[in-house]
């Protein structure tokens, strides 16, 4: 007699895990306050105003990358150069306010004898020499506004001016002239004609001063006060 077939049927068996045991979600991470965002920022800043003011380190935004990077800290957190030229001041002032009024007219005479000479390429002063964070190691830069770049060096070469090529910092620059000029150094930034009309503005939108050589000379009778 033929034995009865077995007429279940198994079904999968589909374990569901207890929610205990489950790994709870990952927390999603909580934005910066601002306080402490503005405490990096301020961290930043101080580090690379050092730089600039002690170091020898002439561009910003090298500093300021620098400065977040030897803190372990995010780009994100960067000042802008208005932050960072106020922080370089307080700098200067506090830890080196006597060499700082020193070095800063020994720059500005320079400066000015620099104006006098380019002064035919319509010449401005700008940067740290102009608004007083120049460090120890700072750099003149001059902006030149000539018909021709060439115009400028034929003119230095005339004149046995030795000077060398360097890498603009901008786009906008034509080309970049470095020469010595007693123990310092000179940048003639050179520009098209038609953009001595433009405003130049910083990363932070404020407009970025020059000032022509009369202005300058007036600038090292306050050197006392400003530094």
């Amino acid at each position: 007699m033929p034995e009865p077939q077995n007429t279940l049927r198994t079904r999968p068996c589909h374990i569901v895990p207890c929610a205990c045991l489950r790994p709870p979600p990952k927390a999603a991470a909580m934005p910066t306050a601002p306080s402490e965002r503005d405490d990096l920022r301020r961290r930043i800043a101080a580090l690379a105003a050092r730089m600039i003011a002690e170091d020898g380190v002439n561009d910003y935004a090298q500093a300021k990358l620098k400065a977040a990077q030897q803190l372990g800290l995010s780009n994100k957190h960067l000042p802008d150069d208005a932050e960072l030229e106020d922080e370089v001041r307080v700098q200067l002032r506090l830890f080196n306010a006597t060499e700082h009024r020193e070095n800063l007219s020994d720059l500005r005479q320079k400066a000015c004898k620099i104006l006098e000479l380019v002064e035919p390429f319509n010449a401005y002063v700008a940067g740290a020499v102009l608004d007083g964070s120049a460090g120890r190691h700072a750099e003149i830069d001059i902006q030149l506004y000539p018909d021709s770049a060439k115009d400028v060096e034929i003119y230095l070469l005339n004149r046995r001016i030795e000077f060398s090529h360097s890498p603009p910092r901008t786009p906008r620059a034509e080309a970049v002239l470095t020469l010595p000029i007693g123990g310092a150094v000179a940048n003639l930034v050179i520009y098209p004609r038609d953009e001595e009309r433009r405003v130049v503005r910083g990363h932070d939108g404020r407009p970025r001063p020059r000032a022509r050589l009369a202005e300058l000379r007036r600038l090292l009778d306050t050197v006392p006060d400003e530094a």
